[in-house]
């Protein structure tokens, strides 16, 4: 009766978790989906405890090692700044990894309590889910440091290359695979640890010729290996939630990973294997040049024109996030729209460092959701738009990507904000994007930049409008 009521919750948790996932598809619905999701947890760690089999002794190390995790986490999140969640997204995916390699170690040293076999002696079926979590979850692990470590600045961005490097990297998924097997041929402790320790080196350098402005792909990915981690240990440990859970986070950050790169127009295998970056020399080689004057305006002069604009297309980017200024831009645009101004946001698949970035700094601005447009539906528009209004994006307006073949952007679709009649580009300097790459955007006759803080210059755009 009991394992019955375990499963039964199990089961509910698993639709509120799909619930959590369809609810996350929309902004409208996310909060809602954050709920659900937080219930199923909730009702999943519950059932856990009750389950027949569990020991007073065990149950209290678990509600030890929630109560301290749980304050580590609460800490964290009242604690964290908004631009500061794409790596904190990556540090959880590693923590998901290594947890991964702690429960495949467990397993393997102490089958029994697992119930799948003996030391030595375990179970083919099980030794085959254990190495594929323990490879996967130490993949999980390294990647999503380096990602990290990217993400938050503590190393360059920039993708890091060396001769032969993708044919090193094949090499050991090859050797990985082999050890696999003779790891599930013989239950070789030995081999266990050194299908751990080639795993960790893969996930880093499967990670490092990765370029920072492809980091929102990475980060995606790396959700879905952790997903796939935690399935191959819920086969193991015989936990039917984990399987369903992990195979749900799996997915879903498979058809992101996918959707993201149709989007950037790159390949989902190039991503697997890490060949997604760019190389130095096509970054430097975009940039160089002088490409003449540009022309510098005053957040007085960009209220004038937006004024009298009828339509202005608002550009976000990861410069917004960082100045916080997706409030003071909100206020902006309730003023021009009193004026009779139509304005829309335009919301690159990429924009910022992670999926949904933007649209999640928008909504907090309570900005309305049928004001803010993906890609392929505002791009034929730029076209009737009086202004656009570019504030701290960069490469995902840069037209290199459609005119320059030697830019390692190049491909990559774009906002086509240059078809506007007038561009403002608001930026702390000349400095080039998260890719490296000069934008041709700054030099074309109908751009004007407006240098300084986003918030700041937005700030004085709205005193200029209110006069």
């Amino acid at each position: 009766m009991a394992t019955t009521l375990t499963t039964l919750a199990y089961l509910v948790a698993s639709v509120l978790f799909i619930l959590a996932l369809r609810g996350l598809s929309h902004p409208e619905t996310s909060r809602q989906g954050n709920v659900y999701g937080m219930i199923g947890m909730g009702i999943a760690v519950v059932a856990t405890l009750l389950k027949p089999g569990m020991s007073a002794g065990g149950i209290a190390l678990i509600l030890l090692a929630v109560a301290i995790g749980g304050s580590i986490g609460t800490y964290i999140a009242t604690r964290i700044q908004m631009t500061a969640l794409p790596q904190l997204v990556a540090a959880f995916h590693s923590l998901v990894g290594m947890a991964a390699v702690f429960v495949a170690a467990a397993a393997f040293y102490a089958p029994e309590s697992f119930g799948i076999g003996v030391r030595g002696n375990i179970k083919a079926s099980s030794l085959v889910e254990m190495s594929l979590g323990l490879a996967i979850g130490a993949i999980t692990f390294s990647g999503s440091v380096i990602a990290f470590a990217k993400l938050d600045g503590r190393m360059s961005g920039a993708p890091i290359l060396f001769g032969g490097q993708h044919w090193l990297n094949l090499g050991l998924g090859i050797l990985l695979l082999v050890l696999i097997i003779a790891f599930v041929g013989t239950g070789n402790g030995a081999l266990f640890w050194i299908i751990a320790i080639l795993a960790f080196a893969l996930g880093f350098l499967l990670i490092i010729p990765i370029g920072g402005a492809d980091m929102p792909v990475v980060v995606s990915m790396l959700n879905s290996y952790s997903g796939w981690a935690a399935a191959g240990i819920g086969f193991t440990i015989g936990n039917l939630l984990l399987i369903i859970t992990g195979a749900l986070v799996g997915a879903a950050g498979a058809i992101l990973s996918y959707i993201m790169c149709k989007g950037m127009n790159r390949s989902i295998i190039n991503v697997l294997l890490g060949g997604f970056g760019t190389d130095s020399g096509a970054a430097a080689a975009a940039g160089a040049g002088d490409r003449g004057p540009v022309k510098a305006g005053s957040p007085e002069d960009a209220a004038f024109i937006m004024k009298n604009a009828s339509k202005i297309i608002v550009v976000p980017g990861y410069g917004m996030a960082v100045a916080q200024a997706q409030q003071v831009l909100r206020e902006m645009a309730d003023l021009l729209k009193k004026e009779g101004v139509e304005v829309k946001y335009a919301i690159h698949p990429v924009a910022g460092r992670m999926p949904g970035h933007m649209n999640v700094l928008l909504a907090e601005a309570n900005v309305p959701y049928d004001e803010v447009f993906e890609l392929e539906e505002i791009n034929p528009e730029f076209a009737d738009a009086d202004v656009a209004y570019v504030i701290g994006a960069n490469d995902v307006t840069n037209p290199a990507a459609k005119t320059d073949p030697a830019s390692p952007i190049y491909g990559m679709p774009i906002l086509d904000v240059e078809r506007a009649k007038t561009v403002f580009f608001v930026k702390r300097g000349m400095a080039s994007g998260y890719a490296g790459v000069e934008n041709e955007l700054f030099f074309r006759p109908n751009t004007m930049m407006l240098f300084g803080d986003a918030k700041k210059v937005t700030q004085e755009i709205v005193q200029a409008l209110q006069k």
